[in-house]
């Protein structure tokens, strides 16, 4: 087993297709918090992520938003419909994976691609009515999928391409210490296994972008 290092600088662990060594970065831990507490007037997604221990392990922030992508969040739902860029950034600041969400009317699409701009895969919502599901693709073959169990109470399920469940995204976990986390401000990706990339990376994407990527259409004051 070889291991991946310099992250930071915005190497990606795993690139070559080798599990990583479990512990200490978003790529590596088997446990993400995703703190989405919300602002008074949300006008940009900015998310921390920690382990389960609460310690910090880089943030999510949107990006390329404009005044007037601003305002229109502000006064109305419509921005949901717009291109969304995303970055998943380590604890010094570092991109490590790029996500953009292009302009939607029904289905949601979300490309994840590295900080060079190589093509990592994308993320594909497959139907519109009853319980959600996504697609995770590579090079036109679907690797894996998310699934929605309860679309409100965020719920999913995270298979590879056997329907074998490999991740989950849920609201509560009970190793989580409460005093450090409440399940009105976090939601939590727990991964079963070490993933090969570039899995890996779709699943850290999926889960990290799940709410202003893939439940975006949920959101808004309009």
């Amino acid at each position: 087993m070889t291991t991946q290092s310099n992250v930071s600088s915005g190497s990606h662990p795993g690139a070559d297709g080798t599990e990583p060594a479990p512990g200490g970065t978003l790529f590596t831990e088997p446990v993400l918090v995703v703190n989405q507490k919300a602002k008074l007037i949300e006008l940009t997604n900015e998310y921390k992520v920690m382990d389960q221990h609460g310690r910090d392990l880089g943030a999510v922030v949107e990006v390329g938003q404009g005044v007037f992508r601003k305002i229109l969040r502000f006064v109305s739902s419509w921005d949901q419909f717009l291109t969304h860029r995303l970055e998943i950034r380590d604890t010094q600041g570092q991109p490590q994976l790029l996500l953009t969400r292009p302009a939607k009317i029904f289905k949601s699409r979300v490309l994840v691609a590295r900080p060079d701009g190589s093509q990592v895969g994308e993320i594909v919502q497959q139907n519109m009515i009853g319980k959600i599901n996504f697609a995770m693709n590579v090079d036109g073959r679907q690797v894996g999928a998310i699934k929605a169990e309860n679309w409100r109470a965020w719920n999913f399920a995270i298979v590879d391409h056997e329907g074998t469940e490999i991740a989950r995204i849920t609201k509560t976990w009970e190793g989580l210490a409460k005093t450090l986390f409440t399940t009105a401000d976090n939601y939590v990706l727990q991964i079963h296994r070490p993933l090969p990339e570039p899995l890996r990376s779709l699943v850290v994407a999926t889960a990290l972008t799940v709410d202003t990527a893939l439940k975006q259409d949920s959101r808004g004051f309009g």
